[in-house]
Protein backbone atom coordinates (compact mmCIF):
# COMPACT_ATOMS: atom_id res chain seq x y z
CA UNK A 1 0.00 0.00 0.00
CA UNK A 2 1.32 3.45 -0.91
CA UNK A 3 0.96 6.23 1.66
CA UNK A 4 -1.57 7.67 2.55
CA UNK A 5 -3.68 4.68 1.45
CA UNK A 6 -7.46 4.73 1.84
CA UNK A 7 -8.63 8.08 3.20
CA UNK A 8 -11.59 8.64 5.50
CA UNK A 9 -13.19 11.90 6.57
CA UNK A 10 -14.80 11.91 10.01
CA UNK A 11 -17.46 14.58 10.34
CA UNK A 12 -20.54 15.77 8.50
CA UNK A 13 -20.29 19.54 8.82
CA UNK A 14 -19.13 22.44 6.67
CA UNK A 15 -15.40 21.83 7.02
CA UNK A 16 -15.73 18.07 6.48
CA UNK A 17 -17.73 18.75 3.31
CA UNK A 18 -15.08 21.15 2.00
CA UNK A 19 -12.36 18.59 2.71
CA UNK A 20 -14.33 15.95 0.83
CA UNK A 21 -14.55 18.30 -2.14
CA UNK A 22 -10.76 18.69 -2.08
CA UNK A 23 -10.12 14.96 -1.83
CA UNK A 24 -12.55 14.13 -4.63
CA UNK A 25 -11.23 16.86 -6.93
CA UNK A 26 -8.36 14.54 -7.85
CA UNK A 27 -10.68 11.68 -8.73
CA UNK A 28 -10.02 9.75 -5.55
CA UNK A 29 -12.40 7.54 -3.59
CA UNK A 30 -13.09 8.43 0.03
CA UNK A 31 -14.74 6.85 3.02
CA UNK A 32 -16.96 9.32 4.87
CA UNK A 33 -18.24 8.97 8.43
CA UNK A 34 -21.30 10.92 9.55
CA UNK A 35 -22.87 10.33 12.93
CA UNK A 36 -26.51 10.50 11.78
CA UNK A 37 -27.77 7.82 9.33
CA UNK A 38 -30.56 10.14 8.20
CA UNK A 39 -28.00 12.70 7.02
CA UNK A 40 -26.37 9.99 4.91
CA UNK A 41 -29.74 8.92 3.51
CA UNK A 42 -30.59 12.49 2.49
CA UNK A 43 -27.11 12.92 1.00
CA UNK A 44 -27.60 9.85 -1.17
CA UNK A 45 -31.00 11.10 -2.36
CA UNK A 46 -29.83 14.59 -3.32
CA UNK A 47 -26.16 14.16 -4.23
CA UNK A 48 -25.09 16.85 -1.78
CA UNK A 49 -24.81 17.40 1.95
CA UNK A 50 -28.36 18.31 2.99
CA UNK A 51 -27.24 20.50 5.87
CA UNK A 52 -23.93 22.13 4.91
CA UNK A 53 -22.52 23.62 1.68
CA UNK A 54 -25.55 22.19 -0.10
CA UNK A 55 -24.52 23.87 -3.36
CA UNK A 56 -21.57 21.45 -3.70
CA UNK A 57 -22.53 18.40 -5.78
CA UNK A 58 -20.76 15.08 -5.27
CA UNK A 59 -20.20 11.95 -7.35
CA UNK A 60 -21.66 9.36 -5.00
CA UNK A 61 -19.90 6.52 -6.83
CA UNK A 62 -16.65 7.71 -5.27
CA UNK A 63 -17.93 7.88 -1.69
CA UNK A 64 -18.58 5.06 0.77
CA UNK A 65 -20.62 6.37 3.68
CA UNK A 66 -20.49 5.07 7.24
CA UNK A 67 -22.46 5.91 10.36
CA UNK A 68 -20.41 3.46 12.45
CA UNK A 69 -17.04 4.90 13.41
CA UNK A 70 -15.52 1.46 13.98
CA UNK A 71 -16.36 0.30 10.46
CA UNK A 72 -14.91 3.39 8.81
CA UNK A 73 -11.69 3.08 10.84
CA UNK A 74 -11.30 -0.57 9.88
CA UNK A 75 -11.80 0.29 6.20
CA UNK A 76 -9.30 3.18 6.13
CA UNK A 77 -5.59 3.89 6.48
CA UNK A 78 -5.65 7.67 6.94
CA UNK A 79 -8.27 9.42 9.05
CA UNK A 80 -9.07 13.12 8.65
CA UNK A 81 -10.74 14.44 11.79
CA UNK A 82 -13.17 17.27 11.01
CA UNK A 83 -15.53 17.55 13.96
CA UNK A 84 -15.77 20.44 16.44
CA UNK A 85 -13.19 20.06 19.21
CA UNK A 86 -15.75 19.85 22.07
CA UNK A 87 -17.33 16.80 20.40
CA UNK A 88 -14.22 14.85 19.39
CA UNK A 89 -14.05 12.90 22.64
CA UNK A 90 -17.66 11.79 22.25
CA UNK A 91 -16.96 10.38 18.78
CA UNK A 92 -13.71 8.64 19.71
CA UNK A 93 -15.17 7.12 22.88
CA UNK A 94 -17.30 4.94 20.61
CA UNK A 95 -14.19 3.24 19.26
CA UNK A 96 -13.72 -0.42 20.03
CA UNK A 97 -10.95 -0.85 17.44
CA UNK A 98 -7.48 0.65 17.71
CA UNK A 99 -6.39 3.72 15.75
CA UNK A 100 -2.77 3.56 16.95
CA UNK A 101 -1.63 2.19 13.59
CA UNK A 102 -3.54 4.75 11.50
CA UNK A 103 -2.22 8.01 10.09
CA UNK A 104 -4.40 10.75 11.57
CA UNK A 105 -4.80 14.26 10.19
CA UNK A 106 -6.45 16.81 12.46
CA UNK A 107 -8.44 19.46 10.63
CA UNK A 108 -9.76 20.65 14.00
CA UNK A 109 -8.80 24.22 14.81
CA UNK A 110 -9.61 23.89 18.47
CA UNK A 111 -8.51 22.42 21.77
CA UNK A 112 -9.93 19.52 23.80
CA UNK A 113 -11.80 20.61 26.94
CA UNK A 114 -11.57 20.16 29.86
CA UNK A 115 -8.09 18.64 29.57
CA UNK A 116 -6.92 21.72 27.59
CA UNK A 117 -4.93 19.47 25.29
CA UNK A 118 -4.11 20.13 21.66
CA UNK A 119 -5.71 17.49 19.44
CA UNK A 120 -2.39 15.80 18.63
CA UNK A 121 -1.42 15.70 22.32
CA UNK A 122 -4.82 14.21 23.15
CA UNK A 123 -4.41 11.53 20.47
CA UNK A 124 -0.95 10.62 21.73
CA UNK A 125 -1.98 10.47 25.39
CA UNK A 126 -5.26 8.60 25.00
CA UNK A 127 -4.84 6.63 21.74
CA UNK A 128 -1.08 5.97 21.58
CA UNK A 129 -0.59 7.54 18.17
CA UNK A 130 3.08 8.44 17.62
CA UNK A 131 4.04 11.94 16.47
CA UNK A 132 5.17 10.77 13.03
CA UNK A 133 1.71 9.31 12.40
CA UNK A 134 -0.10 12.61 12.86
CA UNK A 135 -0.47 15.78 10.82
CA UNK A 136 -2.56 18.91 11.11
CA UNK A 137 -4.13 21.29 8.60
CA UNK A 138 -3.54 24.96 9.38
CA UNK A 139 -3.61 28.31 7.66
CA UNK A 140 -6.36 30.43 6.11
CA UNK A 141 -8.82 28.02 4.56
CA UNK A 142 -12.49 28.88 5.03
CA UNK A 143 -14.73 26.02 3.94
CA UNK A 144 -17.10 28.38 2.13
CA UNK A 145 -14.32 29.66 -0.11
CA UNK A 146 -13.17 26.13 -0.88
CA UNK A 147 -16.74 25.36 -1.92
CA UNK A 148 -16.53 28.31 -4.32
CA UNK A 149 -13.13 27.05 -5.55
CA UNK A 150 -11.38 30.23 -4.51
CA UNK A 151 -7.61 29.87 -4.27
CA UNK A 152 -6.66 28.51 -0.85
CA UNK A 153 -3.28 28.02 0.83
CA UNK A 154 -3.42 25.53 3.72
CA UNK A 155 -0.35 24.36 5.63
CA UNK A 156 0.22 20.67 6.36
CA UNK A 157 2.33 20.20 9.50
CA UNK A 158 3.90 16.90 10.55
CA UNK A 159 7.02 15.95 12.47
CA UNK A 160 7.88 13.70 9.50
CA UNK A 161 8.38 16.28 6.77
CA UNK A 162 8.34 13.65 4.01
CA UNK A 163 4.87 12.61 5.06
CA UNK A 164 3.83 16.26 5.21
CA UNK A 165 4.86 16.61 1.55
CA UNK A 166 2.95 13.44 0.64
CA UNK A 167 -0.22 14.75 2.30
CA UNK A 168 0.25 18.13 0.62
CA UNK A 169 0.22 16.39 -2.75
CA UNK A 170 -3.11 14.80 -1.88
CA UNK A 171 -4.54 18.25 -1.15
CA UNK A 172 -3.06 20.13 -4.09
CA UNK A 173 -5.38 20.82 -7.00
CA UNK A 174 -6.25 23.75 -9.27
CA UNK A 175 -7.58 25.83 -6.35
CA UNK A 176 -5.55 24.49 -3.38
CA UNK A 177 -1.81 25.08 -2.90
CA UNK A 178 -0.61 23.33 0.25
CA UNK A 179 2.70 24.13 1.94
CA UNK A 180 4.42 22.10 4.67
CA UNK A 181 5.85 22.66 8.15
CA UNK A 182 7.13 20.68 11.11
CA UNK A 183 5.67 23.10 13.69
CA UNK A 184 2.71 20.92 14.62
CA UNK A 185 2.08 22.23 18.14
CA UNK A 186 2.76 25.86 17.26
CA UNK A 187 0.32 25.91 14.36
CA UNK A 188 -2.30 24.03 16.40
CA UNK A 189 -2.01 26.50 19.26
CA UNK A 190 -2.07 29.50 16.91
CA UNK A 191 -5.31 28.13 15.41
CA UNK A 192 -6.91 28.10 18.86
CA UNK A 193 -5.74 31.63 19.63
CA UNK A 194 -6.84 33.13 16.31
CA UNK A 195 -10.41 32.06 17.09
CA UNK A 196 -10.23 33.89 20.42
CA UNK A 197 -8.92 37.02 18.71
CA UNK A 198 -11.60 36.78 16.02
CA UNK A 199 -14.20 36.93 18.79
CA UNK A 200 -12.47 40.08 20.07
CA UNK A 201 -12.54 41.52 16.56
CA UNK A 202 -16.22 40.67 16.25
CA UNK A 203 -17.02 42.25 19.61
CA UNK A 204 -15.40 45.50 18.46
CA UNK A 205 -17.33 45.33 15.19
CA UNK A 206 -20.59 44.81 17.09
CA UNK A 207 -19.74 47.85 19.22
CA UNK A 208 -19.31 49.83 15.96
CA UNK A 209 -15.58 50.43 16.22
CA UNK A 210 -14.20 51.10 12.76
CA UNK A 211 -11.55 49.59 10.53
CA UNK A 212 -8.76 51.69 12.06
CA UNK A 213 -9.44 50.22 15.49
CA UNK A 214 -9.78 46.73 14.02
CA UNK A 215 -6.29 47.05 12.55
CA UNK A 216 -4.90 47.96 15.97
CA UNK A 217 -6.68 45.03 17.63
CA UNK A 218 -5.33 42.57 15.06
CA UNK A 219 -1.77 43.93 15.13
CA UNK A 220 -1.75 43.61 18.92
CA UNK A 221 -3.30 40.15 18.66
CA UNK A 222 -0.46 38.82 16.51
CA UNK A 223 2.01 40.05 19.14
CA UNK A 224 0.03 38.24 21.84
CA UNK A 225 -0.08 35.11 19.72
CA UNK A 226 3.66 35.20 19.20
CA UNK A 227 4.37 35.63 22.92
CA UNK A 228 2.10 32.77 23.92
CA UNK A 229 3.10 30.31 21.23
CA UNK A 230 6.82 30.98 21.66
CA UNK A 231 6.63 30.28 25.40
CA UNK A 232 4.38 27.20 25.18
CA UNK A 233 6.02 25.75 22.04
CA UNK A 234 9.56 27.19 21.96
CA UNK A 235 10.99 26.59 18.49
CA UNK A 236 12.11 28.98 15.76
CA UNK A 237 9.17 30.12 13.61
CA UNK A 238 8.05 33.08 11.49
CA UNK A 239 4.81 34.36 12.99
CA UNK A 240 4.27 36.31 9.74
CA UNK A 241 3.75 33.07 7.80
CA UNK A 242 0.24 32.32 6.57
CA UNK A 243 -0.20 29.41 9.02
CA UNK A 244 -0.16 31.97 11.83
CA UNK A 245 -0.75 35.55 10.65
CA UNK A 246 -2.74 34.56 7.57
CA UNK A 247 -5.13 32.41 9.58
CA UNK A 248 -5.52 35.19 12.14
CA UNK A 249 -6.30 37.80 9.48
CA UNK A 250 -8.91 35.78 7.63
CA UNK A 251 -10.64 34.72 10.83
CA UNK A 252 -10.75 38.27 12.18
CA UNK A 253 -11.94 39.92 8.96
CA UNK A 254 -13.92 37.43 6.88
CA UNK A 255 -17.70 37.42 6.73
CA UNK A 256 -17.44 33.61 6.72
CA UNK A 257 -15.82 33.59 10.17
CA UNK A 258 -18.09 32.01 12.78
CA UNK A 259 -15.99 33.37 15.62
CA UNK A 260 -16.12 36.94 14.30
CA UNK A 261 -19.88 36.56 13.82
CA UNK A 262 -20.27 35.23 17.36
CA UNK A 263 -18.22 38.11 18.76
CA UNK A 264 -20.18 40.66 16.74
CA UNK A 265 -23.41 39.38 18.26
CA UNK A 266 -21.93 39.70 21.76
CA UNK A 267 -20.86 43.26 20.93
CA UNK A 268 -24.41 44.06 19.79
CA UNK A 269 -25.76 42.97 23.16
CA UNK A 270 -26.64 39.30 22.71
CA UNK A 271 -26.02 37.02 25.66
CA UNK A 272 -23.61 34.15 25.07
CA UNK A 273 -26.47 31.64 25.09
CA UNK A 274 -28.63 33.67 22.72
CA UNK A 275 -25.74 34.13 20.28
CA UNK A 276 -24.99 30.38 20.29
CA UNK A 277 -28.64 29.49 19.70
CA UNK A 278 -29.11 31.96 16.84
CA UNK A 279 -25.87 30.94 15.08
CA UNK A 280 -26.77 27.22 15.00
CA UNK A 281 -23.07 26.53 14.38
CA UNK A 282 -20.11 26.00 16.69
CA UNK A 283 -17.82 28.95 17.39
CA UNK A 284 -14.67 27.09 18.48
CA UNK A 285 -13.27 30.24 20.06
CA UNK A 286 -15.88 30.16 22.84
CA UNK A 287 -14.37 26.92 24.16
CA UNK A 288 -10.84 27.93 23.21
CA UNK A 289 -11.09 31.10 25.29
CA UNK A 290 -11.61 29.15 28.50
CA UNK A 291 -8.93 26.61 27.63
CA UNK A 292 -6.34 29.31 26.89
CA UNK A 293 -7.20 31.13 30.13
CA UNK A 294 -6.73 27.94 32.14
CA UNK A 295 -3.50 27.06 30.31
CA UNK A 296 -2.14 30.52 31.04
CA UNK A 297 -2.46 29.93 34.77
CA UNK A 298 0.69 27.85 34.28
CA UNK A 299 2.56 30.08 31.81
CA UNK A 300 1.45 33.57 32.94
CA UNK A 301 1.94 35.15 29.50
CA UNK A 302 0.77 38.73 28.97
CA UNK A 303 -2.32 38.25 26.74
CA UNK A 304 -4.68 41.13 27.57
CA UNK A 305 -6.95 40.74 24.53
CA UNK A 306 -7.56 37.05 25.23
CA UNK A 307 -8.07 37.87 28.92
CA UNK A 308 -10.68 40.47 27.93
CA UNK A 309 -12.59 37.96 25.83
CA UNK A 310 -12.60 35.51 28.75
CA UNK A 311 -14.06 38.08 31.13
CA UNK A 312 -16.78 39.01 28.65
CA UNK A 313 -17.78 35.42 27.83
CA UNK A 314 -17.32 33.71 31.19
CA UNK A 315 -17.58 36.43 33.85
CA UNK A 316 -20.44 38.40 32.27
CA UNK A 317 -18.30 41.52 32.11
CA UNK A 318 -19.56 44.41 29.97
CA UNK A 319 -18.17 44.23 26.45
CA UNK A 320 -18.36 48.00 26.09
CA UNK A 321 -16.49 48.66 29.32
CA UNK A 322 -13.89 45.96 28.68
CA UNK A 323 -13.02 47.33 25.24
CA UNK A 324 -12.86 50.84 26.69
CA UNK A 325 -10.30 49.68 29.26
CA UNK A 326 -8.35 47.84 26.56
CA UNK A 327 -8.22 50.82 24.22
CA UNK A 328 -7.11 53.24 26.92
CA UNK A 329 -4.54 51.19 28.77
CA UNK A 330 -3.16 48.44 26.57
CA UNK A 331 -3.48 48.87 22.81
CA UNK A 332 -0.77 50.69 20.91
Amino acid sequence: MSFPGKIAILGGGTWATALAKIMLSQGKHINWYMRRPEQIADFKKTGHNPSYLSNVEFNLDRITFYSDINLVVEASDTLILAVPSPFLKGHLEKLTVSISDKFVISAIKGIIPPENLLVTDYLTEYYNIPDQNMAIIGGPCHAEEIALERLTYPTIACSDIKRAHAIAQVFNNRFVRASVSNDVAGIELAAVLKNVYAIASGICHGLKYGDNFQAVIVSNAISEMERFVDIVCPITRRIQDSAYLGDLLVTCYSSFSRNRTFGSMIGKGYSVKAAQIEMEMIAEGYYGTKCISEMNEKYNVDIPIADMVYRILYENSSAREEVKILREQILK
